[in-house]
């Protein structure tokens, strides 16, 4: 029975989780059209509420473009191991009614970031195009470098409360919230999450002015609508993270979707605001200022412990 009750919390979550992403597309539509003065989607449906459901069965029914050049079994499923990916990792979060806890979740949750980014650069190299492959190759390098520094700052908040579960965050922001005592890591952790993300101002691998679309640029119809889909769920499961570590870690569902819904919003209104980032930049900001940074607090909170053991002892 327990059996049973798991698969379908799990497909529950799967399928909110897609329609939430539907919705998204949308929502992002919207903002953008309002921040340049303009309207979005307004002519399917009410609102153009079914407008993320008609770009699905357009994309899903277009022709799959078979390439001559590509290695092709590889260049097919790549797309779809990126999906499964990006929601393999929702299982984790504790929400009200857990599916999944683990001990230690956070380090099971490091590896599953890890492992997108080999998505971005199988995909990069199956298309046997010069130009997806040097769009893979430029999102390896950005994730891999921002990924060293944001270990770094999710490894703060468990030094405080020495604990890898995550529903342990919700325990102990039942007072004050990390975002308030931890405030700079809060704002590192969300520019990393951008970088992590191949979001504006970090979109390097899909630099459209010098690599046309970037990795994904062979895909079409459907491989394209699935990239598409795990960008835009990754985003929505770096927002849940990003409130849940530093704003509460709620194990009230409703409380915690607001904060996912304020910070998707912030993930917009960047990409409506700021322009694309120097690539030389991006380096130096996580090599030479946020990983020093992030050590330092992180060897900060240890030698606090460290001093409270002893003094506690006394």
């Amino acid at each position: 029975m327990e059996l049973y009750l798991f698969l379908i919390s799990i497909l529950v979550l799967i399928l909110m989780v897609l329609v939430s992403v539907a919705f998204f597309t949308l929502l992002e539509r919207k903002i953008l059209g309002y921040v340049q003065i303009r309207k979005g989607p307004n002519k399917v449906g009410f609102i153009g509420i079914l407008q993320p459901f008609s770009d699905a069965v357009k994309l899903f029914t277009k022709e799959q473009i078979m390439l001559i050049s590509s290695n092709y079994f590889i260049y097919y499923f790549c797309p779809i191991f990126s999906l499964s990916l990006s929601l393999m990792v929702w299982g984790l979060i504790p929400f009200s009614e857990n599916v999944v806890s683990i001990n230690f979740g956070l380090i099971l949750l490091i590896c599953f970031l890890s492992v997108g980014v080999y998505m971005v650069m199988v995909a990069g190299w199956s298309s046997n195009s010069n130009y997806a492959f040097l769009g893979g190759m430029r999102g390896v390098a950005q994730s891999v470098s921002y990924e060293v520094s944001m270990v770094f700052i999710m490894l703060s908040p468990v030094v405080v409360f020495l604990s890898f579960n995550l529903s342990s965050f919700g325990f102990y922001q039942q007072y004050v919230w990390f975002g308030v005592i931890m405030f700079p890591l809060m704002f590192m952790f969300f520019v990393s999450c951008l970088a992590e993300t191949n979001r504006t101002p970090f979109d390097f691998a899909e630099g459209e002015s010098e690599l046309v679309s970037g990795f994904n640029i062979e895909y079409g119809s459907g491989g394209f609508a699935l990239i598409f889909m795990a960008e835009y769920a990754s985003i929505m499961f770096m927002s849940v993270l990003v409130g849940f570590m530093f704003l509460g870690g709620f194990n009230h569902s409703i409380m915690l979707i607001l904060e996912m819904g304020v910070i998707c919003s912030l993930f917009i209104m960047v990409r409506s605001i700021l322009p694309r980032y120097r690539y030389d930049k991006l380096m130096y900001l996580t090599w030479k200022i946020y990983l020093p940074l992030a050590m330092w607090v992180l060897i900060f909170f240890l030698g606090f412990y460290m001093l409270w053991n002893i003094f506690s002892k006394n």
